[in-house]
Parts: C-alpha cells; sequence; structure tokens
C-alpha cells in the first residue's frame, strides 16, 4: 500500500494535537490495574510482596496509583515533528 498525501496529513495533524495536549497536561494517574501490571512487570518488591501475600490470604493487594510525569520535551517533539509531517503534504502530489 502505498501512503498518500491525505495519510500523511493526517498523521501529522494527529501527532500536532497529540503534542498540545501533552504540553497541557502535568501527569497522568494510572489505574490501579495499569499500576499492578507496571509492577510486576519491574519486579519493584512490593509486587512481588503482594502477589506472595495474595496467594496465601486470597486478597487483592492495595498498591498507591502510580503517576506518571512526561518530559518537557516530548510534547515540543510531537508538535515538530507533526507539523513537518503536515508542511510535507503538501508538497505531495495530489492522490489521483
Amino acid at each position: 500500500m502505498e501512503i498518500n498525501r491525505n495519510q500523511v496529513f493526517i498523521a501529522g495533524v494527529v501527532l500536532v494535537l497529540l503534542g498540545i495536549e501533552f504540553r497541557m497536561i502535568d501527569s497522568f494517574v494510572l489505574n490501579p490495574r495499569v499500576t499492578k501490571l507496571l509492577a510486576e512487570q519491574t519486579k519493584h518488591p512490593v509486587a512481588t510482596a503482594s502477589s506472595t501475600m495474595e496467594s496465601l490470604v486470597g486478597a487483592e493487594p492495595r498498591l498507591p496509583p502510580k503517576t506518571v510525569k512526561p518530559q518537557e520535551w516530548i510534547g515540543w517533539l510531537l508538535v515538530s515533528v507533526g507539523s513537518v509531517l503536515i508542511l510535507h503534504s503538501m508538497t505531495m502530489p495530489k492522490p489521483s
């Protein structure tokens, strides 16, 4: 499949809007299910201890919700790459 002008333009618009969103937020608070998944994947000591207790007691572990603070440059990166894609789509030939 060949990528045409419209697809590049839409990808650029999505990246610009995502970059603006990243610039406007301070942090993400993850829900308990994702927090538990990240703790298990990174082999966090609280997750391993809670999984041991969970198997013994049968209770759901209570982990504090994880807060993710994205770096400032991520928003600028997305906005700049998206704007380059939008400008590049203007120079491409129109789809036939």
